[in-house]
């Protein structure tokens, strides 16, 4: 066995400051939207494209990045990564109209993406197999720790400082971060010779990616299914060439023979789908139903996120002794719990049963995330770490959109354009009690998908 190398405590100190980072930015964010739109005179679809110009590019550059990654370096897209996401943070602070800060959050979804493909393998590749699970859920904990900070100091910043306050903050942090990985990342490996990047294929990709997310807003509209339709077939044209090109921009073999990785990427994205936006339906519940003001409904949903950043770490290392197959499934199964639970919501449920499940859902999520990815990664070759890196990013992007635009789409068939006041309130109960069990649904189906993965292969060493 090859000893760790002496910088991995500062390898995962920077891994885990990128994935404090980014999550904690798009939850303060989310406070700050009432204050962009009154700046920008923005209308509720142009603030919802704040957020997704950041998610649609974010996906669209994770593969590509992850690609470029294994060719030239990890630390060196890492790096650049976190050099574009300081830039377009500080310009940000600065943008001075709607379309302009849309414009911007895009390109900040693309140094998103750079990091995003690249701290995981930078963080595997300095930890020996025993120990990665705990360094992952570390780093996942991370994760969960900007969520949890996010809404909280987000306001406090939005209130005092204004919204540009929450990218200056975050431009800070992440210019702290990229000192770091300049002084203390080791320098890239020699990459092997003779890789090409398929432009054409990363194009394809990208397309398709776009044209997705611009589709499910727009369900089910005659220009929304067009779209749908549009991306499956740029998705359907990029495999075809990856499954043609000598350097494919996402080498589809990993797939191959590979049940592990297959089923472990599906569990992630059936995982994101069915959880992501609890937590928009969850907040318009508790301020509009149960009537609770936004700083109490703030606290309430800091439940889950809470339960994830205490539990993370422990499930990770619990993954490094029991087969991750078994700690994600069960984990995968009481957040399904959870949804289920809220299923039952009525205008007259009390307040510990719903923080009952938002606590299932932080327990399951937590025993989950870092088990799954441990899988992942524990399922392919080192010098694929990167492309792995990717396709499990893009997996919880790709969520992330798909469980919105379900949300979007009932909230869409149930309400309309009526205003969310009290005379919409039996229609938006009605929605809960329709999106609720589709997402439960879609649990189950993960369960499902976490169980067929099979057992990870452990090595008797690093």
């Amino acid at each position: 066995m090859e000893p760790p190398p002496p910088n991995r405590h500062a390898v995962l100190w920077i891994t885990s400051l990128s994935n404090f980072l980014t999550p904690f930015m798009g939850s303060a964010v989310n406070v700050a939207l009432p204050a962009i739109g009154a700046d920008f005179d923005l209308s509720a679809v142009g603030l919802g494209w704040v957020m997704m110009a950041y998610l649609v590019a974010t996906a669209v550059f994770l593969v590509p990045a992850g690609r470029l990654a294994d060719l030239r370096g990890r630390a060196r897209v890492f790096r650049a990564g976190l050099l574009i996401y300081t830039g377009v943070s500080v310009l940000l602070t600065v943008a001075p109209s709607g379309g302009t800060l849309i414009g911007l959050r895009a390109a900040q979804g693309m140094g998103s993406a750079m990091i995003f493909c690249t701290a995981t393998p930078l963080l595997i590749s300095a930890y020996p197999s025993a120990a990665r699970g705990r360094a992952l859920g570390i780093n996942v904990a991370a994760v969960y720790l900007g969520l949890s900070l996010g809404p909280p100091l987000g306001g406090v910043i939005t209130e005092h400082l204004g919204w540009h306050g929450i990218f200056g903050f975050t431009s800070a942090l992440a210019g702290v971060t990229m000192a770091l990985a300049t002084r203390a990342l080791p320098p890239d490996p020699p990459r092997p010779t003779g890789g090409r990047f398929d432009a054409a294929g990363a194009v394809l990709y990208g397309a398709a990616v776009v044209a997705l997310g611009f589709a499910f807003p727009r369900l089910p509209a005659l220009e929304g299914l067009a779209l749908l339709a549009a991306g499956a077939a740029g998705l359907a044209a990029f495999v075809f060439r990856a499954l043609r090109v000598r350097h494919p921009v996402l080498d589809l073999s990993i797939f191959r023979r590979n049940p592990v990785f297959l089923y472990s990427n599906l569990a992630a994205l059936i995982n994101y789908s069915a959880s992501s936006a609890v937590g928009v339906l969850l907040s318009l519940y508790l301020q509009h139903i149960q009537g609770l003001p936004a700083d109490r409904a703030g606290l309430a949903l800091l439940t889950q996120p809470a339960l994830m950043t205490v539990f993370s770490p422990l499930a990770g290392r619990l993954s490094d002794r029991v087969q991750p197959r078994i700690v994600a499934t069960l984990g995968m199964s009481v957040m399904t719990a959870g949804v289920g639970g809220l299923a039952l919501l009525t205008a007259e449920t009390p307040l510990p049963a719903v923080l009952g499940a938002l606590g299932l859902l932080g327990l399951g999520f937590a025993f989950f995330s870092s088990p799954n990815t441990n899988a992942v990664m524990g399922a392919v070759a080192p010098a694929s770490y990167g492309v792995a890196t990717a396709v499990l990013s893009t997996m919880r992007v790709a969520g992330h959109v798909v469980s919105m635009g379900l949300v979007m789409l009932v909230l869409s068939l149930h309400l309309g354009r009526e205003p969310l006041g009290p005379a919409a309130h039996p229609q938006f109960l009605a929605s809960l009690r329709t999106a609720f069990p589709i997402l439960a649904g879609l649990g189950v189906l993960g369960i499902f998908a976490s169980l067929a993965r099979g057992n990870v292969e452990r090595s008797g060493g690093a």
